[in-house]
């Protein structure tokens, strides 16, 4: 059982010290602070403004949309200026489609608040809709990660690389250099076959120039 136990935390381990692993480990972070910053806007909207569910809804989403956005760039790693074609307009597109789902299960967490009797914009007001919030913003945390990860901050570089060269190419800096070893056996090869290649272009020239000497001994 401790051996099992071993090889399973191992596992995960390893798992997480890979490209997809550490990026997945940010990316909680990134969910974590967003989420954060999402339930404080959406408490606020409710208990102190007395938001209605589709108002609340937009707002919260919005603060917790700009604070992915920043720490998903760093998540994946980019820096300098985005861009705005394969970046920018991607995420707000998809996070267009995380604000129909979190404002569907906003109106069903005012709704349901209402048929569970519960004072409206009270404190366990607050805290049922928060927690219909939280469970719709961990169902879509997965599906963003997939996209994140796979279509909008996906390796462009090796990607057109392997566009590039096609699947049989060698890519660049992975020939490996001849080993001590074998290093001079090469160097004995190349020199033999350039001796052998001088050799025949004398040929001709050698027999041409003995010819006119045969044919004066032989008058």
């Amino acid at each position: 059982m401790a051996l099992a136990q071993t090889r399973l935390v191992t596992g995960v381990r390893d798992k997480l010290r890979t490209k997809l692993g550490v990026r997945f480990t940010r990316f909680v972070g990134v969910a974590a602070a967003s989420l954060a910053a999402t339930e404080i806007a959406l408490t606020i909207c409710n208990g102190v403004f007395h938001m209605t569910s589709t108002p609340s809804a937009v707002v919260a989403w919005f603060v917790g949309a700009v604070v992915s956005y920043v720490l998903s760039r760093w998540a994946w790693e980019r820096k300098g200026k985005p861009d705005v074609l394969r970046e920018t307009v991607p995420f707000w597109v998809i996070s267009a489609l995380v604000l129909v789902v979190l404002t569907l299960a906003n109106k069903f967490g005012y709704d349901s608040a209402t048929w569970l009797g519960l004072q409206r914009h009270g404190i366990k007001h607050v805290l049922w809709v928060d927690f219909v919030w939280l469970v719709a913003n961990f169902v879509t945390f997965a599906l963003r990660f997939v996209i994140f990860h796979y279509v909008l901050f996906t390796d462009r570089t090796t990607a057109a690389r392997a566009a590039a060269t096609g699947p049989d190419a060698i890519p660049p800096g992975t020939r490996e250099a001849p080993s001590p070893v074998a290093a001079p056996h090469s160097a004995t090869q190349g020199a033999a076959a350039e001796s052998a290649s001088v050799h025949a272009e004398m040929s001709p020239k050698r027999a041409s120039s003995t010819a006119p000497a045969e044919n004066a001994a032989v008058d």
